[in-house]
């Protein structure tokens, strides 16, 4: 067993102040005793509009971000889910959204960037997002090693494409991380109906550190950050405002109920090398 946490923040487009937030909150995180905590999507920066997140991109492996996390990864010896920063990329027009995990020495251990990019309007009301307008897509699932368990790399908008989770626990993800900045509106009607659903399908345990409130931008994020159990339970939650909630991750019984109640095993349709689907035609 092991303790993980979650971390809630309301970030704006000053990357100082945000840090500075950050390291308070990863403090408490460590004082409740967490071996990892997790920092929400953009914890580092919402800019007072979108294109502004190209003046703070990073090179990747060096920058104010990633020594920070590096630093306070290092400082408070627990590992660190970097939520996502912003990092440079050969498009000059556009960056990664990435998810960095730092170990208790400072280290890179992974890099996950965000796949499923937010090009969406909002049903119902004026409120549009073009995320891919200046962000390059991922194209790789990301799963590591941490102190409590093999983790699966996720971020916000990924959580609505149930096949990229099947991915990461095929290839052995025993609890996974979806650091979001959720809508409003989104999240009122799907956000831990979504979350509930990728650990119920899965029987594996999820961690939801959200951006909540509004933020200098004028954005407002819904927040009501979640720890989820393998069986659908939600162990913490912060509905608002900034903190953290920290829950333990109980990979033995995860692992027993997988054997007690094998859905996974049970699969028959998107498994590798099963049978290509034909179409039956009447004689």
């Amino acid at each position: 067993m092991g303790k993980v946490a979650a971390i809630q923040m309301t970030s704006s487009h000053v990357v100082a102040e945000n840090l500075a937030a950050a390291e308070s909150l990863l403090r408490e995180a460590k004082e409740a005793g967490a071996l990892v905590a997790c920092l929400p999507e953009n914890f580092s920066f919402i800019g007072l509009k979108d294109a502004d997140k190209l003046q703070v991109a990073e090179p990747y492996g060096d920058g104010l971000v990633q020594r920070f996390l590096s630093d306070t990864a290092r400082k408070f010896q627990m590992w660190i889910l970097g939520g996502t920063i912003v990092v440079r990329t050969d498009d000059a027009e556009r960056v990664a959204n990435t998810s960095l995990l730092i170990d208790s020495d400072g280290r890179r251990v992974a890099r996950y960037d965000k796949i499923h990019l937010f090009d969406v309007t909002i049903p119902g009301r004026n409120e549009q997002y073009r995320e891919s307008n200046h962000v390059l897509p991922g194209r790789v699932p990301v799963i590591a090693d941490t102190p409590v368990g093999k983790l699966g790399l996720s971020v916000c908008y990924d959580m609505r494409f149930p096949e990229l989770y099947r991915e990461l626990v095929s290839q052995g993800a025993e609890w996974l991380a979806m650091p979001a900045a959720f809508t409003v509106p989104t999240g009122h009607a799907h956000w831990e109906t979504l979350l509930r659903a990728r650990a119920i399908e899965n029987l594996c345990y999820v961690v939801a550190p959200a951006q909540s409130g509004l933020h200098t931008s004028g954005r407002e994020t819904y927040g009501d950050s979640l720890i989820v159990d393998y069986w659908g339970q939600v162990l913490s939650r912060l509905a608002k405002g900034t903190g953290v909630i920290t829950a333990e991750i109980d990979l033995a019984s995860q692992a027993e109920s997988r054997a007690r109640f094998p859905a996974l095993d049970n699969r028959q349709l998107g498994l590798a090398g099963a049978a290509t689907a034909r179409s039956q035609v009447m004689a």
